[in-house]
């Protein structure tokens, strides 16, 4: 088990004698934190954790990364640079001094991998990453002790908190792996040693810091390049960007897709509205019918990633389907009661022209007066006027009535206009409490209400005003 000495010789390079305390997590928030934790106190825009440390004792932590000196009675021991860690009598709480609370963390998580027997799954990609963090853990369990990525940790503080999170026990980790500047995907990469990468999709989110699509390419490509000869890259046939990446790699590569040439397939999809989807499995010769809980035609993509790293692990089809079928890890887009009637399709996490266009494809699938509820859709760059009206010709083509928010999504509903929607359907808001008011006068039975956009825009508040109450 992860001990203090271990994140100690880490980061100094020597093991101090007499702090074999075990460690059963890590986290960066003191509110999160919980008995035998590691506390990593990092100095943010809005807050400093190292004024927090004392709280985190206080629910339990026994450790915390520090790098300046703390006022008040803490016990510490001084790890920083040209310093030889002493010996120490055992008594914890206790705060190790370090040069760089975020690197040192870096460094444990590093340390703590190498010592572990673990094959590594990361994922990566626009859109789609953590619902198939959720269903390729669900197939793996079927054999295999596995971690999975707490929530979305999964840039350079979140995948590190999680690696010090997983214990011997564990066979295989499922790790989300976020992008947003270059060579950050190589340092997760590089902290958490992935025998298995794959790709979901290469989209235009985050395009305003990466500064193009292909700048986005480039650094999801870290993933592929960063695996091992006897590794395996499982990538989405469907998009010609990561099909491309097929050439970035030394490691094997499995493809997946609607693509008959792709190693694992599928045909014959059906959206089944809130009921799941059901289509044809292809692979090696072998066909089968499946039926999943996710919600829309899309969600067909998700099976086929988990599918894919089940088939490259060794499980059995008996296995992957029944990991398949468990239950409904669809965690951002919620259906539930409205009021008067209504259902609604809570997908406010975030958004994206890629995502919302998946979500609209589900509300087609569905039966009742189709409305969209669509917000901006942020940090896409040079992509902002071009993703609004992807989004807006299919809201034209979708939605019996199109609500917008915010300033961005103008060009969502002037594009629905121009495509042929009728301009009396459509409604333009600054914020989600006008659009809000005006929701609780037009909702009735049988309307089916898609939410969506990004959080900049408070979309989140919209729904549980109009949820139905028991």
């Amino acid at each position: 088990m992860l001990t203090i000495a271990d994140v100690a010789e880490a980061i100094s390079g020597q093991r101090p004698e007499g702090v074999e305390q075990p460690i059963t997590g890590a986290v960066h928030d003191s509110r999160n934190a919980q008995s035998g934790m590691l506390f990593v106190a990092l100095k943010g825009e809005h807050a400093d954790g190292h004024d927090y440390v004392a709280d985190a004792f206080a629910k339990g932590a026994v450790l915390a990364l520090v790098q300046r000196e703390m006022a008040g009675d803490f016990r510490i021991l001084d790890l920083r640079s040209g310093r030889k860690p002493p010996a120490f009598k055992a008594q914890y709480p206790l705060c190790l001094l370090v040069d760089d609370s975020l690197l040192s963390l870096q460094k444990a998580a590093s340390f703590w991998r190498r010592k572990l027997n673990l094959r590594v799954i990361g994922i990566t990609g626009s859109v789609g990453k953590t619902t198939t963090k959720e269903l390729a853990a669900d197939v793996l369990s079927q054999r295999y002790p596995t971690f999975k990525s707490i929530a979305n940790l999964n840039n350079e503080i979140g995948l590190p908190l999680n690696v010090l999170s997983i214990t011997e026990n564990h066979e295989r980790a499922v790790l989300e792996m976020g992008f947003y500047v270059p060579g950050e995907i190589a340092l997760l990469a590089d902290i958490s040693l992935p025998a298995i990468g794959m790709l979901t999709n290469i989209g235009t989110v985050h395009a305003e810091r990466a500064g193009s699509q292909e700048a986005i390419y480039s650094g999801k490509a870290e993933l592929v390049r960063a695996l091992p000869k006897e590794g395996v890259a499982i990538l989405n046939m469907d998009d010609p960007l990561v099909r491309r990446m097929a050439g970035e790699t030394q490691a094997r590569v499995f493809f997946y897709g609607l693509d008959s040439q792709a190693d694992l397939w599928a045909d014959e999809v059906e959206g089944m509205g809130l009921h799941g989807v059901r289509f044809r499995l292809h692979y090696a010769g072998e066909t089968l019918h499946v039926r999943i809980p996710l919600i829309g035609r899309h969600s067909v993509h998700t099976a086929l990633r988990a599918a894919a790293v089940g088939l490259v692990e060794g499980l059995s089809w008996g296995e992957i389907l029944a990991g398949l079928r468990i239950g409904n890890p669809q965690l951002r887009l919620v259906a539930v009661q409205g009021k008067n009637g209504s259902i609604l399709l809570d997908d406010t996490y975030n958004a994206s022209p890629e995502s919302t266009v998946a979500a609209l494809n589900l509300l087609e699938e569905l039966d009742g007066r189709k409305v969209a509820v669509l917000g901006d859709m942020l940090e896409l760059g040079p992509y902002e006027e071009q993703g609004h009206r992807v989004v807006g010709n299919l809201a034209a083509k979708v939605a019996d009535a199109l609500i917008t928010v915010g300033p961005r999504a103008r060009i969502i509903a002037e594009t629905a206009k121009a495509a042929g929607l009728d301009e009396n359907a459509i409604s333009q808001f600054d914020d989600s409490q006008q659009a809000l008011d005006f929701l609780k006068g037009l909702l009735s039975k049988g309307d089916v209400v898609l939410v969506k956009g990004s959080r900049a825009v408070q979309m989140e508040k919209i729904v549980p005003e109009l949820e139905a109450r028991q």
